[in-house]
């Protein structure tokens, strides 16, 4: 099983959809708003819970006791003890936020499991030798909604580019409360 904490967001509204389409694991999405919670559910969550209450009785009463993968996309410091709580021994946790401080990593031990981190640009930053790699999920991702097998969640668009709609964007990204991405187009 996969949980995904933020599922309604930009990151988590697709990732939904490619661990459905990509794999055979059961998918449990957070999401805290009826309106979020049936987007994801449209999306393709086999569940919805709702990550402002205790995460771990939401997933017993789904018929999940416990989850090997953990996509922790936002507020990871205030679900972090919910998540180890929740997650199965040897389970893996990536993340994509950033933190405010040090992580005390003592906490996974007892469960023997592993921390991943993502940020899309280290590979080109740092030269990795799977660099090409990057390129090669784009284009897979961009097969996939060609086939339509993905769909967009751009869920809001403001044109032109300028300084007022992008302070309109950030305030929306901003109050946590966005369902898939925000999209600034047109000339500047």
């Amino acid at each position: 099983s996969l949980l995904v904490v933020g599922a309604a967001g930009g990151v988590g509204s697709v990732l939904v959809q490619l661990a459905r389409q990509l794999t055979q694991l059961r998918v449990i999405g957070t999401a805290s708003r009826p309106e979020t919670q049936a987007w994801v559910r449209e999306l393709g969550a086999h569940a919805v819970i709702d990550h402002g209450q205790p995460l771990r009785a939401q997933l017993v009463a789904a018929g999940v006791a416990e989850v090997e993968f953990i996509a922790s996309l936002t507020h990871t410091e205030q679900h972090l003890d919910a998540l180890i709580d929740a997650a199965a021994p040897q389970g893996r946790i990536g993340l994509i936020d950033d933190l405010s401080g040090p992580m005390d990593v003592m906490q996974l031990k007892r469960k023997a499991l592993s921390l991943h981190w993502e940020m899309m640009f280290t590979r080109s930053m740092f030269g990795t030798a799977d660099v090409a790699e990057q390129g090669w999920l784009l284009a897979r991702v961009a097969a996939l909604v060609d086939a339509g097998q993905l769909r967009s969640t751009v869920s809001e668009r403001f044109s032109p580019i300028n300084a007022a709609n992008l302070r309109r964007a950030h305030a929306l990204v901003e109050t946590g409360r966005m369902r898939g991405k925000v999209v600034l187009s047109g000339g500047f």
